[in-house]
């Protein structure tokens, strides 16, 4: 409900500024949302496309590992049960 509030309160004031051709209003409009996400991803505090990708290939290296510990852990607990 704030968002909304914030987003007709801009619309508001951009149409008693006199931006009355579409383009003027689509341009403001869009804008206003650049800065919402970017405020929105600032608070977050999501990483950039490079710190992903090396984030995501040392988590797969990760799972390689795991899975080679898995499959060794599996070959040295086979005991024929009593």
């Amino acid at each position: 409900m704030k968002n909304s509030k914030f987003i007709i309160d801009k619309l508001a004031k951009v149409l008693e500024q006199g931006l009355i051709s579409s383009k003027d209003l689509s341009t403001e409009f869009i804008n206003i949302l650049k800065s919402k996400r970017d405020e929105v991803v600032f608070k977050m505090r999501l990483t950039s496309k490079d710190e992903f990708d090396v984030l995501s290939k040392r988590v797969e290296h990760l799972e390689n590992k795991i899975k080679k510990f898995e499959q060794k852990g599996k070959k040295i607990k086979k005991v024929k049960k009593s």
